[in-house]
């Protein structure tokens, strides 16, 4: 029994002693593999995991560039950028989200949609992550919030740049506004849109050049902890200001513009007629762009967008008007190229022209009598100007009116560019179907019809005659220094010496040899100014209102006025500059549209940078 006994002890022993090595083995097998990862993790790969360490401890953030500025030709801030005083929350240090933000209301007023916004944000992101409440907040609101921090837990108040457009609704059409980034925006792939509160142009120059205004981002390195809290930051590296653009606008002459046409619905532009620069661009009435940049509220954009005047259109590139009478030089020039008439050949004019069965009237009911090219351009004669249309045909008309910039676009550097419409035969029969009938062609000749064109294209056919030899086209943005001279020419505008000069002097015998705008001339000797009134219909004149008389305009509702339309240039003995001005239901073009015009080109001839340079150099004053 004691031997059995013995026997088992002993079996066991052996057992016990085998279980001893084997997991002493695997014990020390375990061992050996966490010694030979712990030496592969900091011996072998050291270099690899300190980097990854030291990347989850540094943290890389970018920084909005300050966005360039939009100068006028002389300098002149007209898009700049300037403090935006504003307030954040940090969740974590209030004693909730909805106490701060009524703590914040007694000094700021805040929306429901802004409180949602914050709300939505705190949900979302970590206690200690700042969030943006409010911005564009008055220096009053700003220093009542800095005083009464200490009673407003987790808010504080925060300085960054905004963008400040400081002639408001006179430059809105020009510069446009920026705006948050949308979600179709974010298509572009620049980080920098990436960026809370971070704006972009949504409309005109800040649009069109919104790449060159923009800049490039900088960084800042900055030290977190492993939940993401910012400990300190460790070194900042600037971004790349974005580009000064200098428009060719004179603000002096735009503030002016824009005075002058008042309360009216109306379009100006004014350009050089050799290189094409836009000194004067006005589109009546204007926006505040400032109330885009902070957030328009909707009823204000409501306000806009029910205004009869339609203050949101560009009118000068985007409103297409009948040119009416404006309409009669490129008529004229095409047919003496044409030959269809000689200049000094007269047409009788007794008030109306009978054609088929339809008659169609001169503005003047008793007629003009015996018309030449320069007296029907004087007297603005819709009969001499119907036969010369007649004899010429649509598609010969179409083709100067093209040749003089109608009918198309120039690439112009704001967005919205219309093209108008010069009407043909092969227009037509694309477009509805049909045949041309020669009555529209008469209707054509006296700028009314299908033909339509926006003030900017008005004036660049005015410096086309006026100069008389290039196709200029209009530019808004000036050319780097330097970089003008490389620019290429404009194409020659292939028309002959002779035509130019007819019509030029119809033009200078409409202001200044008693004809329709003879009270607009200018009576300053070197200054004088030749141009051609416009008067388009916008509603069918019955004949049965002839028989009893035709409404005078001021007797209409505004929408069925006539618009008032005047287009010169001068100096007429050395053309500089052309002028197109338009007064939507404004009536008649010598009484609405010539007399502005005829004060903003007088001013822009006395700011003609020759003649400031002269008188800057005068004796007793300063040289410029």
């Amino acid at each position: 029994m004691s031997q059995l006994s013995d026997g088992r002890d002993h079996l066991r022993y052996e057992m016990l002693t085998r279980r001893t090595v084997v997991a002493g083995a695997g014990t020390l097998a375990l061992f050996g593999v966490l010694a030979g990862r712990m030496y592969q993790l900091q011996i072998l790969e050291r270099d690899k995991y300190a980097t990854l360490a030291e990347d989850n401890r540094i943290n890389i953030e970018l920084i909005a560039p300050p966005r360039g500025r939009i100068l006028d030709r002389f300098g002149m801030e007209l898009a700049s950028n300037r403090q935006n005083f504003g307030v954040i929350l940090i969740p974590e240090r209030a004693p909730s989200v909805e106490k701060a933000l009524a703590a914040l209301e007694r000094y700021v007023p805040l929306t429901d949609k802004q409180r949602e916004r914050v709300m939505r944000e705190a949900k979302r992101n970590r206690a200690f992550v700042p969030i943006l409440v409010a911005d564009n907040l008055s220096w009053e609101q700003f220093a009542a919030i800095n005083f009464h921090t200490p009673d407003l837990e987790g808010l504080q108040p925060q300085v960054g740049e905004t963008r400040h457009y400081p002639f408001a609704d006179r430059m809105s059409h020009v510069l446009g506004y920026v705006a948050a980034v949308s979600e179709k925006d974010l298509e572009d792939a620049d980080p920098l849109l990436q960026l809370p509160g971070f704006r972009i142009g949504k409309l005109g120059i800040e649009r069109t050049e919104e790449k060159r205004l923009r800049g490039r981002a900088g960084t800042r390195r900055i030290e977190v902890n492993a939940s993401g809290r910012v400990i300190r930051e460790l070194a900042r590296m600037p971004g790349q200001p974005g580009e000064d653009l200098k428009l060719t606008l004179d603000m002096e002459i735009q503030k002016f513009a824009q005075a002058r046409l008042a309360e009216e619905s109306a379009a100006c532009v004014v350009m050089d007629v050799h290189n094409g620069d836009v000194l004067a661009f006005v589109s009546n009435p204007g926006f505040d762009p400032n109330e885009f940049n902070k957030g328009i509220t909707q009823a204000s954009y409501q306000a806009l967008l029910n205004d009869e005047k339609k203050p949101l259109i560009n009118k000068a590139i985007a409103g297409q008007f009948p040119p009416g009478s404006t309409f009669k030089m490129v008529v004229a020039i095409a047919a003496i190229e044409n030959n269809v008439i000689s200049p000094e050949s007269t047409v009788s004019c007794s008030g109306a022209m009978g054609f088929g069965s339809h008659v169609f009237h001169c503005w003047k009911r008793g007629g003009h009598g015996p018309m030449n090219m320069v007296s029907g351009i004087k007297n603005s004669c819709d009969v001499y100007f119907y036969e010369l249309a007649r004899r010429l045909g649509i598609d010969k008309l179409a083709e100067m009116a093209r040749r003089f910039g109608l009918g198309q676009t120039y690439g112009f550097e704001l967005p919205g560019e219309r093209p108008g419409l010069v009407p043909d035969r092969a227009w037509k029969l694309a477009t509805r179907g049909e045949e041309w009938h020669q009555g529209e062609t008469l209707i054509t000749g006296i700028g009314q019809g299908a033909l339509l064109a926006t003030p900017l294209q008005l004036c660049v056919m005015t410096a086309r005659v006026a100069n008389g030899t290039k196709a200029v086209v209009p530019r808004l943005v000036r050319p780097a220094p330097g970089l003008d001279a490389n620019l290429p020419e404009p194409p020659p505008l292939a028309v002959s010496a002779r035509a130019i000069q007819i019509v030029q002097a119809g033009m200078n015998a409409v202001t200044n040899q008693g004809g329709t705008a003879a009270r607009s001339r200018i009576d300053i000797e070197g200054f004088e100014m030749a141009g051609k009134t416009g008067t388009s219909q916008v509603r069918r004149i019955t004949a049965d209102e002839r028989a009893r008389g035709i409404r005078k305009n001021e007797d209409l509702p505004w929408r069925l006025r006539d618009h008032a339309l005047f287009v010169a240039y001068a100096p007429t003995a050395a053309p500089r500059y052309a002028i197109s001005l338009i007064v939507q239901h404004g009536g008649g073009g010598s009484k609405a549209a010539a007399p502005p015009a005829r004060d903003i080109m007088l001013l822009t001839l006395q700011r003609d940078p020759s003649r400031l340079a002269s008188e800057s150099e005068k004796p007793g004053q300063e040289k410029g």
